[in-house]
């Protein structure tokens, strides 16, 4: 059955409660709803727990979807108790985990825009991300990071506007990504937005973000790796440069 997925709705709902709709042979849990972000488009899936009505908890180690991306799979850890079909659990996010992830994969888009290149690939972590572009040539990172923090200071709100996919397929320039295309197939797709009407950027993006751009905090580009001839890696870390000793 579809999941409804309470995160594309809500970033910041960290709780919930949910309904077990299937349990696979290797020990994978399926809810009718879940706020937990499934790994996809470079962004890691969440962690945390299920609590159930006598107060025991199941760890999980991952979210992934299955066959489709109307299907999130909640996984988890080596021993720990399955649940019933039918039974009624309360969802638990890992907040302090699933938060960084949110404020480094807004950090990615403020790079996009600062860094205005096709992007041939990206990842986003806890503590560092990257952003590979497709271009040649040499950019100074300092100079790259003081346009990030600008961006960042500026407090810029960021948020979601929806289109349908045959909206997104009219107009495939709003894309940015040459190789990792927006999650379609579900009848509508989110643009995340920067700045008042969409004035700093717009891009069809299915993570999860904060709400404004002042919420990334201190980050700054570690280094930028020349990946092939026309290939550059940035590696984006939170903190101020002069703690990458």
């Amino acid at each position: 059955m579809p999941v409804e997925a309470l995160y594309r709705d809500d970033f910041y709902l960290s709780t919930a409660e949910a309904v077990v709709t299937a349990v696979h042979e290797d020990g994978g849990i399926e809810l009718d709803r879940t706020c937990f972000y499934a790994t996809s488009g470079g962004q890691p899936g969440d962690t945390g727990f299920l609590e159930r009505s006598d107060g025991s908890k199941i760890q999980l180690g991952q979210t992934r979807h299955g066959a489709t991306k109307d299907v999130v799979i909640h996984v988890p850890l080596e021993g720990e108790p399955q649940p019933l079909v039918g039974e009624k659990l309360v969802m638990h996010i890992d907040w302090p985990r699933r938060y960084k992830l949110m404020r480094m994969h807004t950090a990615c888009h403020l790079l996009s825009v600062v860094c205005q290149y096709p992007i041939t690939g990206a990842a986003v972590g806890e503590e560092e991300s990257r952003v590979d572009f497709d271009m040649t040539g040499v950019i100074d990172k300092d100079e790259v990071t003081a346009k990030l923090m600008e961006l960042v200071n500026q407090n810029h709100p960021v948020y979601v506007q929806w289109i349908t996919d045959e909206e997104l397929a009219a107009n495939p320039g709003i894309v940015k990504s040459k190789n990792v295309r927006p999650p379609m197939g579900l009848g509508r797709v989110s643009l995340v937005c920067i700045g008042g009407d969409s004035s700093i950027d717009s891009q069809p993006c299915g993570g999860t973000h904060v709400s404004e751009t002042q919420e990334v905090g201190a980050i700054y580009i570690a280094k930028i790796e020349k990946k092939g001839k026309e290939n550059r890696r940035f590696r984006i870390r939170f903190g101020e440069p002069a703690a990458d000793a």
